[in-house]
């Protein structure tokens, strides 16, 4: 029996735990598992913050969000709702008694929530007829400033009537701006602003006209609320929106700011004496300009830009209890940080820098903040910070998952482009790839232009390399986060640099003895599937291309997707401009391409709508090359079916294999 018991200790000690977690590569059904964290808000007390959790509900085949809220130092999360419709928008009363959010529980429009934090279930608070996309509880709690939609009498007349089969009246479109993707034909029916008594539950309308308001800021005294509106005579033909400010109780609206560029996210200074903004750059450089933010006297004059020279988008103001600074998001080569500037003027400085994405944050009490914060190897979660920009992990919503998978690991690396210019790039290698071997590699291609790949967790990336696939993705020119220059280098002239800076991030790669040079592919949504049909009809390197929501023939999108100003803006109209126009089309280069391509959208796209997949489809079909083209019935320009997401990342997979690997 010693001798049995001295060779099972022994045996112990060469064996793991039988407790211990076997790891695996990630698979596609993981996305039912994954959960997304956001919206953290830090409670009166600064106890507890609150927050959403959204996951995919594989049995329902749709999104679910739930409000949780967790101790401020640390400890288990607490679920709050587990309704089976998405609750949103956490917002604390400033008693801190009760938490408001967003739902449409009962199958009606979205209205505001309210739950006793003393216990018993969320009662519903409003009940406006065209439903409520925000709110903002007032200093006091006594009061609500909520964004409604006006209601359409047609419509609460049908539901009053329950003849909800009765054949759906004609659309007649009178605005210069008719659609817009996710919402459909725009119809004349406004976002008001509108003050809820929460006591009584009654409310009044402060807000009127052909004009849609939105983002209300009480003032610290409750008198008065600050709201955006574009009130130029054709809203619809530029995007001048404007501060303005309305009396309470209702009244003539005061307008503010007095600028031509888009003013957004008004707060009020804690004396009221002042209001802090966001300020956009040169309205004829739409999406391609950086924002300020700015300082303006409540009464109007002229502002006071507080980060000149800064040259970054900025974003999520909010101003430090003392009144002494404004603390925001920066966005910047790669990352998304949490800075702030001095009111009274000074250099910028970082709260919360590093290889991470910030998204979100919240200021408590006492300089106390909570922030969503991601990086390379880990999705979002929230974490308090601390002295010095020390961050403390306060959710670990995925850690148990996380920790059953043999992530990939990313590393960053520059690039020269053909001219010189140097680019960021990302490499992303399989988990257990050896050592110098040589993978089969493909390019990703952000969305935008005006976008950046950053130092935050990438599903599509650690999907594809789980798969055995190293991922190359780059911040070509036209991306954000290095200044209104950079991204304005391609204006009017899409897929020639940004094509050069994607393909400098591969060469490097190829260079590097990562990528196998014969076994490249290539892919993107939405602008990441126009640059890839610039470059597959620029390159044979390409074995496989996959153009998910891009746009092929810009002529046919004119009038048809939702980007009348910008196509406007940047190309002229398509009559008075019509060589350039063409010239940029990749359609009518389609007889360059040689290389097997998957198309991909949603079949309710009006973002970049339908009609370019269908025409790439028909081109490549019709020419001999290798196509497909996959439609997703009733998704617009994001693809939220559940099914349907999983369904992309299949189809990526056996596209790329079939063409890089040779599997049928």
């Amino acid at each position: 029996m010693k001798r049995f018991l001295f060779a099972m200790a022994c045996l112990l000690l060469v064996q793991p735990p039988t407790t211990a977690r076997q790891t695996r590569h990630l698979q596609v059904d993981d996305i039912f598992q994954l959960e997304s964290v956001s919206d953290p808000r830090v409670s009166p007390d600064g106890a507890w913050i609150a927050y959403a959790v959204s996951r995919l509900d594989r049995e329902k085949d749709a999104r679910d969000t739930d409000i949780y809220m967790v101790p401020f130092g640390g400890g288990g999360p607490i679920r709050l709702t587990t309704g089976e419709k998405p609750e949103r928008s956490p917002r604390w009363s400033p008693d801190g008694r009760y938490l408001a959010f967003l739902a449409n529980r009962d199958e009606t429009e979205t209205q505001v929530w309210l739950l006793d934090r003393r216990g018993g279930e969320a009662t519903k608070l409003t009940d406006y007829k065209g439903g409520v996309s925000s709110f903002a509880w007032s200093p006091d709690g006594t009061r609500l400033a909520v964004v409604a939609t006006d209601p359409d009498p047609d419509e609460v007349k049908k539901k009053d009537k329950d003849d909800k089969d009765k054949a759906p009246k004609p659309i007649v479109v009178r605005r210069l701006y008719f659609k817009r993707d996710g919402t459909g034909y725009l119809d004349e029916f406004r976002n008001h602003v509108h003050v809820f008594d929460v006591a009584k539950r009654t409310t009044t309308q402060v807000t009127a006209g052909p004009y849609d308001d939105e983002s209300p800021a009480w003032s610290p005294d409750g008198r008065s609320i600050a709201f955006v509106s574009n009130r130029t005579e054709e809203p619809d033909s530029n995007d001048n929106t404007d501060i303005f400010v309305v009396p309470a109780t209702g009244g003539e609206a005061r307008r503010v700011t007095m600028s031509p560029s888009a003013e957004a996210d008004p707060v009020f200074t804690p004396d009221g004496a002042s209001l802090v903004y966001s300020v956009g750059g040169d309205p004829k450089d739409v999406w391609y300009s950086t924002n300020n933010i700015a300082l303006v006297p409540v009464t109007g004059g002229t502002p006071k830009i507080l980060t000149a020279g800064v040259d970054r988008n900025l974003s999520g103001l909010e101003i430090a209890a003392d009144g002494a600074a404004v603390l925001f998001l920066i966005e910047d080569r790669g990352h998304s940080h949490l800075a702030k500037v001095p009111i009274a003027g000074g250099p910028l400085e970082r709260i919360v820098g590093g290889e991470r994405e910030v998204t979100q944050f919240d200021l408590g009490p006492k300089g106390l903040i909570a922030l969503v914060e991601s990086t390379l190897e880990r999705p979002a979660e929230i974490s308090t910070v601390g002295q010095n920009g020390v961050l403390t992990r306060v959710t670990k919503t995925n850690d148990e998952f996380l920790a059953g998978l043999r992530l990939a690991r990313t590393e960053r690396f520059t690039a020269r482009s053909a001219d010189g210019t140097m680019i960021d790039g990302f490499l992303t290698r399989p988990p257990d790839a050896p050592a110098g071997t040589k993978l089969p590699t493909i390019l990703r291609i952000h969305g935008g232009p005006v976008s950046q790949y950053s130092a935050a967790f990438e599903l599509e990336w650690q999907m594809l390399a789980a798969h055995g696939y190293a991922v190359v993705a780059a911040n070509p020119r036209g991306s954000s986060g290095r200044g209104r220059d950079f991204s304005h280098a391609i204006w009017a002239d899409w897929g020639n640099k940004d094509y050069e800076d994607v393909m400098a991030a591969v060469d490097h790669v190829v260079a590097s003895g990562v990528a196998d040079p014969e076994r490249l592919g290539v892919g993107g949504w939405s602008y990441g599937g126009i640059l890839t049909n610039y470059v597959i009809t620029k390159t044979t390197r390409f074995k496989a291309a996959i153009s998910g929501a891009s746009e092929v023939n810009y002529l046919a999108n004119y009038g048809h997707d939702h980007y009348l100003r910008e196509w406007e803006a940047e190309l002229g109209l398509p009559w008075e401009r019509t060589d350039l126009w063409i010239s940029l089309s990749p359609f009518f280069k389609a007889p360059k391409v040689k290389t097997p391509t998957l198309v991909l959208c949603g079949q309710e796209d009006w973002n970049v709508p339908l009609i370019n997949s269908e025409q790439l489809y028909q081109a490549l079909r019709r020419l001999g090359v290798p196509t497909e083209l996959v439609i997703y019935p009733g998704q617009g320009h994001g693809i939220v079916r559940p099914s349907y997401q999983k369904d992309r990342y299949e189809r990526y997979l056996a596209w790329y294999d079939r063409y890089l690997r040779g599997k049928s």
